[in-house]
């Protein structure tokens, strides 16, 4: 008997016990559903999807000088978002040249044809390693989502691409039939050429240990190339920018400022020219929104 009272004592202590650890753990993180917004970032640390009511972009049209480039990721982009077949994406490339904007806007292209089609994710650099989380909350998700890195590189003792490689590839699960990846970077390879020939020279197998590194980018079936653009490309996207917005504007004066603000950042891009007409905007005594 004294047993048996011993016994249920001991259980109802486990129970209590147990009570009080559910009491002070915390809640799981519930973010808001997916149908919050069209854009999210990723907050690693709380493991939720920050909703983006107003994502910060230019419209298609206005991307000048990298026509093939976003014609190809536009059709790519556009193929996901219906159900079809389509590749991660790797833009890489000279910077300024609207490799992110290209990102940012072809989503709203393709939401713009079928409305609420397409969820683009931003993953921050430093988050990388916390990939397979984000892809197991989505895993299930009814909409398509399109994952998002803003200029992904990484470096020395860096093992956190790893964690990429294996979302790239898609594990012993599979990659998720509705993400898909899209990153940028000024290195084609999203290593250093230092790394890379550092680990060949303190190899065994230095052909191996290269290609560990240099396989990244292989998991990305498109690679699309961003190159520093030429004068006429220059003013056309000024003159782009300059219709947008209704500034009747000399075409000459216009021109000849704008070479001649290029000339002062001795480069000539996408990034450059938006910079002069805010400016030259300013000076108009209007302002671009």
């Amino acid at each position: 008997m004294a047993e048996k009272e011993s016994s249920a004592n001991l259980e109802s202590l486990v129970a209590r016990i147990a009570e009080a650890l559910e009491r002070l753990a915390p809640a799981p993180a519930k973010g808001p559903g997916l149908d919050a917004a069209d854009a999210f970032t990723w907050n690693a640390d709380a493991g939720v999807l920050d909703p983006v009511p107003d994502v910060a972009r230019v419209d298609i049209s206005l991307l000048k000088g990298v026509d093939h480039v976003r014609d190809i990721l536009l059709d790519n982009t556009r193929r996901f978002a219906r159900g079809l077949s389509a590749n991660n994406a790797l833009l890489w490339g000279a910077r300024g040249m609207g490799k992110s904007s290209l990102v940012k806007a072809a989503h709203a292209a393709v939401n713009l044809e079928k409305p609420k089609s397409l969820i683009l994710i931003e993953i921050h650099r430093e988050d990388i390693e916390s990939l397979p989380r984000l892809m197991a909350l989505l895993r299930n998700q009814p909409r398509r989502c399109l994952i998002f890195s803003d200029d992904l590189s990484f470096d020395h003792d860096d093992t956190s691409y790893k964690s990429l490689k294996a979302v790239l590839d898609g594990g012993i699960e599979g990659r998720p039939k509705n993400v898909l990846f899209y990153a940028t970077s000024n290195r084609r390879h999203l290593m250093p050429r230092d790394m890379m020939e550092n680990e060949r020279s303190t190899a065994i197998n230095p052909s191996e240990a290269v290609e560990e590194k240099v396989s990244l980018s292989d998991r990305f079936g498109l690679w699309l190339g961003f190159h520093n653009c030429s004068q006429a490309d220059y003013l056309g996207m000024v003159e782009a920018y300059a219709a947008h917005y209704g500034l009747n504007a000399d075409m000459e004066k216009l021109h000849a400022e704008a070479i001649e603000w290029a000339a002062t950042r001795g480069a000539r891009s996408g990034r450059v020219a938006w910079q002069f007409m805010q400016d030259f905007a300013g000076r108009m005594g209007k302002a671009l929104d």
